[in-house]
């Protein structure tokens, strides 16, 4: 990593790092978001992109064809591909590897004066089971993911230290069910300030890279930023030929992850947590709150989805309400909700959601505003798929709020 280096004047007010995990089945599709950054660096010259690409795919020609797995680094700037290099595939999902990244575009942010530093992590991903697939069909952890960010953020600060106070302000995650309390509050703890992510599957190549365009757009304007963002994402459509085209998402947001926002979001989940705990752990309270709960559909809601485990990660806001207005509860556990459901809503700076998401069957989104949370109502739905190593209560976030509570109660 270079010493020293010195900030010099610039144009630039975003770099916007692309981690892009294609060792999988989404290489080919998820390639696009490539040329839509070459496409949106040649129209603003205020964005600069730092690309770190695993690939099968190789330029021969004027042709992109498959070859062997390898790792192609760049940069982007003003429409051009520069400071390029190939080599060996790199373990994308390794904690190390993502650190240096990040190291690697904080470091461009200071060469080239950005105002702003955001990335977008680009693959796989399951919520709070983690994302950045691995190789071998699992995920790299939430927890890991957050702290290879701070570990980035920190080879940065020791390397440079006149720049130490330097942070990635966002992180887009171009990953399926990613906008999640867990994950939102993971993020928080290692310094980042925004989280822009669908809690739904997504569908590739997902969120576009014009999105940097939106952000550059509105620095020092979060609301707008966020708007700007959500609708980016919810207006796209990709080409799927005789079928129309699709949009990348069925509900995405953009949330404030404001420590102290975030904090007193934990503190009333947690009061209403152990307030179920207490007084409706048997007998008719019991039953109406999973009732209730169960009345909030779970994500991946599309046809044939059953398979996937994540039926249990339900929008919080829309399970809080419902429990908010249930008169069948206590006045405590009603208040409890109410300001849960009010915390969580402070998070978000803007969504988009469809109340008939076409490519799921029509699906029905419109109570997807803002994160979930993993809520399951039955046995199986906990941590459903332990057996593979991927699990979605080994975190803080659950562990800080004793969600375990209610999942007690609830399944």
């Amino acid at each position: 990593m270079l010493q020293n280096v010195a900030v010099t004047p610039s144009r630039r007010s975003l770099e916007f790092g692309i981690y892009r995990d294609g060792d999988n089945n989404l290489d080919r599709i998820q390639e696009s978001t490539l040329s839509q950054a070459l496409q949106t660096s040649a129209r603003d010259s205020r964005i600069a992109f730092t690309v770190e690409d695993t690939t099968h795919l190789r330029s021969d020609g004027d042709e992109i064809v498959s070859g062997a797995l390898h790792t192609e680094r760049y940069a982007i700037t003003d429409g051009e591909i520069g400071d390029a290099h190939s080599g060996p595939a790199q373990n994308m999902a390794d904690e190390s590897n993502l650190a240096r990244f990040v190291a690697h575009t904080l470091d461009d942010a200071q060469t080239n004066g950005a105002k702003q530093t955001w990335i977008d992590l680009v693959d796989h991903g399951g919520g709070d089971g983690g994302g950045l697939e691995t190789r071998d069909g699992a995920c790299m952890s939430m927890p890991d993911i957050a702290r290879a960010i701070a570990d980035g953020i920190a080879l940065h600060a020791a390397a440079h230290p006149d720049d130490a106070q330097r942070r990635i302000d966002g992180v887009v995650a171009n990953q399926c069910l990613m906008d999640t309390l867990g994950f939102a509050d993971a993020l928080s703890r290692a310094g980042v300030r925004y989280l822009a992510a669908s809690p739904e599957t997504m569908l590739a190549p997902g969120v576009p890279s014009g999105v940097a365009h939106a952000i550059a757009s509105h620095e020092g304007a979060p609301d707008a930023m966020a708007r700007a963002v959500t609708s980016d994402v919810m207006r796209t459509k990709y080409d799927a030929g005789d079928f129309g085209g699709f949009a990348p998402a069925a509900a995405f947001d953009v949330l404030d992850l404001d420590p102290a926002k975030i904090g007193k979001a934990e503190v009333a989940i947690k009061r209403l947590n152990d307030d179920v705990a207490s007084d409706a752990a048997t007998g008719s309270m019991r039953s109406a709150l999973r009732e209730d709960v169960r009345a909030i559909p779970g994500m991946v809601r599309f046809p044939h989805g059953n398979a996937l485990p994540w039926r249990a990660d339900r929008p919080a806001i829309a399970v809080y309400d419902t429990l908010a207005g249930d008169g069948r509860l206590n006045d405590r556990i009603r208040n409890d909700a109410l300001a849960a459901k009010n915390a969580v809503g402070d998070l978000v700076l803007a969504h988009r959601e469809s109340d008939g998401f076409g490519p799921f069957g029509g699906a029905d989104y419109s109570d997807a505003a803002g994160p979930t949370i993993h809520l399951p109502t039955s046995r199986k739905q906990i941590d459903p798929w332990a057996s593979a190593g991927v699990t979605e209560t080994d975190n803080a976030f659950y562990r800080k709020v004793d969600e375990g509570k209610m999942t007690a109660v609830l399944a």
